[in-house]
């Protein structure tokens, strides 16, 4: 089941593909050098992160485990946490 899970990849990658092409419309319409160049450095960053998060579905659905595992998870317990807790100062009333 895990694995399958990599399928979910696939819902903002359309969402991202569909605002590519959206950029990609205005950008037929539009005339000025400056707006366009930077319309394609909008949908280039567009499809550098749709293949990104493809293909951490893809390593998913292949490995059955994230690309990025938690850091905390791996560290255990925070070092604090084993400490007592410190005492909460006691709140003025207001009003009197």
């Amino acid at each position: 089941m895990m694995k399958a899970a990599g399928l979910l990849a696939v819902v903002p990658v359309s969402v991202i593909l569909t605002i590519s092409f959206l950029v990609l419309v205005v950008l037929r319409k539009v005339d000025e050098k400056g707006i366009k160049a930077f319309g394609y450095v909008v949908l280039a960053l567009l499809w550098v992160a749709a293949l990104v998060i493809f293909s951490g579905g893809i390593y998913k659905m292949a490995t059955g485990k994230p690309k990025m595992p938690c850091m905390m998870m791996d560290k255990g317990p925070m070092p604090m946490m084993d400490k007592a807790p410190m005492p909460m100062p006691n709140k003025p009333k207001i009003g009197k």
